[in-house]
């Protein structure tokens, strides 16, 4: 489990048959669970100021690859009794979405993103969604896309500085929404009873 705040941006050394190298101040050990743009990969090989993770088929066909190069977001796996500032995110990336619109407010930063469609019910407004890693909070909802607010914090201490529009970024949609939408369409014809008996387990 991850909870959406950047550890640091590590640097691409390489990435060539399915094998991603970064180097970064941060030690992971062999085997360790690591959220790469969000990506949950487990670590491979260590050096001394570097680490490596393969990505599986499955990976590679659900993320943005374009994006692995330059600096790409990290962090480490939770450990149990760890504090929580973001949101529960377990690095399984739902969807790619494509920003469209970026404009500058009063002391933030709008990114408007498209999503397909089949995850735009686990999107709601003032729910959590995680981009390329970051835990984010949304701010409005429209049919096919949604809009986020950067602040200038989480705008200056992650890659979202160097965004542009049209770059494909990884969503992972909120955990809770999504076992609860399963739950609800699991049987047809549930009762309000039944729903809040389900939405109570969460």
């Amino acid at each position: 489990m991850f909870n959406g705040l950047i550890r640091e941006l590590a640097f691409v050394k390489s990435y060539q048959n399915n094998i991603l190298t970064l180097k970064a101040k941060y030690k992971p050990n062999l085997g360790d669970s690591i959220a790469v743009n969000g990506a949950c990969l487990s670590v491979t090989k260590v050096y001394q100021d570097s680490f490596s993770v393969e990505l599986s088929y499955e990976s590679r066909t659900h993320i943005a690859i374009e994006n692995l190069k330059h600096y790409v977001h990290i962090e480490p796996a939770l450990c149990y009794g760890d504090r929580i500032d973001g949101h529960l995110m377990q690095g399984h990336i739902d969807a790619i979405g494509e920003i469209i619109k970026i404009q500058t407010n009063e002391n933030g930063v709008d990114f408007y993103i498209t999503a397909p469609k089949n995850i735009m019910p686990f999107i709601a407004n003032k729910g959590s969604i995680g981009i390329d890693g970051v835990s984010l909070t949304i701010n409005e909802v429209f049919n096919d896309h949604f809009r986020l607010t950067i602040i200038p914090i989480t705008f200056n201490e992650t890659l979202f500085k160097n965004y542009i529009v049209k770059r494909r970024v990884n969503i992972e949609s909120d955990l809770l929404a999504r076992y609860i939408y399963k739950q609800i369409h699991y049987k047809e014809n549930l009762t309000w009873q039944q729903i809040d008996k389900i939405s109570s387990l969460y």
